[in-house]
């Protein structure tokens, strides 16, 4: 009786809703673009009608329309669902798929998935690689354990879907944790090759083919609880070649500039494909390298602007890390420095790239000096508001990430930066009111182009639908 009290009360605020923004949104100028009266005005209205419990959700916006569940694609500098424009409000929980491979800790990824269904978190950045590692997803070049790939890869992907949220998957990492390109050059040393560095992973053509293999077996893998091959799965959002790379041993970034993104999109041209960047400034813009937190920064072999300009690249990726990259200790500094790197980086996506931007990490660690969650509130909505100012004007700011949701009980494995939403009531709160947000935004073009959408408009499913 109490699911069927809340599902009722959310469709007394989509109707109220609705009537608010049906004449703004009809007065609309161009797609996805209003002025800034029209979309404070709206945005403020809407605020004072939403519930203010985050356990009640707002991912019912889109269960009224029973959208089906299509490929996301990028129209200029925004993303799209069957024209409609699609914003991101997503996070971050890398370790899925080693908790799946468990029957103990499965019940974990269904967790996490219902908590950000329940704030309406639509898109999750997880990995698809374990290579060489415990419960490893990859056990030596091309050799995979079938029981990881079953149990706990395509129950992720099958899982994600039932809660109606998308996944990037990231194809390997910078780093060693869960193998990573250390691991690739470990396995190329144990058949006898001559390699120096952990960066020969990027230009040495046997550690090329590896990664390449790993790619066409994820890709062209079929879905053991769907039956869907990847590569045709509408669940995965986009694909992420590697987390964070960095490659120190050539700062000029011409080794990195050789990626793989058009190997990747020979094999899969409907999803769309980013890098992983962090979103350095490098040698190609000078100019820009004052946004850089460090110059430490110019030195790690990445260039936001020229990286992304490799064919086969559909979107940008930035990561925003105050406390690593200026000072642990918390100060207002972290905050002016999120807004203006930010600012930077939909600009360039704006300027040079012609594409969407996400910043797909970003979060604050509770073991800096001087943190407490009022900081990390501001934080979190300097990100969305940053984002919000993108968006009411049609830019390239597309989303963002939190690193990293959490469910309960999962504490051994925080780095600090874990949102447990049913411990962090106000953190819940802005996270569900941005989604409710950019849910609004995203179903703006059923109700201005009503004329012009494939889909059945919002209004007749409302006014006609026997269930309501």
């Amino acid at each position: 009786m109490e699911t069927h009290k809340r599902i009722f009360g959310f469709k007394i605020i989509f109707f109220i809703t609705i009537f608010i923004l049906l004449n703004e949104c009809l007065k609309c100028s161009s797609f996805g673009v209003m002025d800034d009266g029209r979309w404070d005005t709206t945005v403020e209205e809407v605020d004072n009608h939403l519930p203010s419990s985050s356990s009640q959700g707002v991912y019912e916006l889109n269960d009224v329309e029973e959208d089906e569940w299509e490929m996301v694609a990028k129209k200029g500098n925004q993303f799209v669902i069957n024209g409609q424009p699609f914003y991101v409000n997503g996070f971050n929980t890398y370790w899925l798929m080693v908790f799946a491979a468990d029957q103990s800790t499965r019940g974990k990824v269904t967790e996490v998935f219902q908590q950000a269904s329940s704030v309406g978190l639509t898109v999750c950045r997880t990995w698809a690689f374990n290579d060489g590692q415990w419960r490893a997803l990859q056990k030596s070049p091309g050799v995979y354990d079938e029981d990881v790939f079953k149990l706990a890869l395509d129950f992720v992907v099958s899982e994600a879907k039932k809660y109606k949220i998308r996944l990037i998957l990231s194809l390997t990492n910078n780093w060693d944790a869960y193998g990573g390109k250390a691991q690739y050059v470990k396995w190329g040393k144990a058949t006898g090759l001559n390699l120096t560095s952990d960066d020969d992973f990027f230009s040495h053509p046997t550690l090329r083919s590896y990664y390449k293999a790993h790619v066409k077996a994820v890709l062209n893998r079929v879905n053991t609880l769907t039956n869907i091959t990847y590569k045709d799965d509408p669940t995965i959002f986009a694909w992420e070649l590697m987390n964070e790379p960095r490659c120190t041993s050539d700062p000029s970034g011409d080794k990195l500039q050789v990626c793989l993104a058009v190997y990747v999109k020979s094999m899969d041209a409907k999803h769309l494909l980013e890098i992983g960047l962090e979103g350095f400034y490098g040698p190609s813009a000078p100019d820009r390298a004052q946004f850089n937190p460090n110059s430490y920064a110019t030195q790690v072999g990445t260039d936001f602007i020229r990286n992304h300009q490799v064919l086969g690249v559909d979107f940008a990726s930035v990561h925003i890390y105050a406390d690593s990259w200026i000072s642990q200790t918390i100060s207002d500094s972290h905050i002016e420095f999120i807004k203006s790197w930010m600012e930077a980086h939909i600009e360039d996506a704006e300027r040079y790239l012609g594409m969407p931007v996400v910043f797909t990490e970003f979060g604050v660690s509770s073991k800096d000096p001087g943190y407490n969650s009022s900081f990390r509130d501001t934080m979190i909505n300097t990100v969305y508001k940053t984002l919000l100012n993108s968006t009411k004007r049609g830019g390239s700011g597309a989303g963002s990430l939190l690193w990293q949701l959490f469910p309960a009980g999962t504490d051994y494995m925080d780095d600090g930066y874990a949102i447990v939403l049913s411990n962090s009531p106000s953190t819940s709160n802005i996270i569900s009111l941005h989604s409710t947000r950019v849910a609004i935004f995203n179903s703006m073009c059923s109700w201005k182009c009503k004329w012009g959408c494939k889909k059945k408009n919002p209004f007749e499913a409302i006014f006609y639908h026997d269930d309501l």
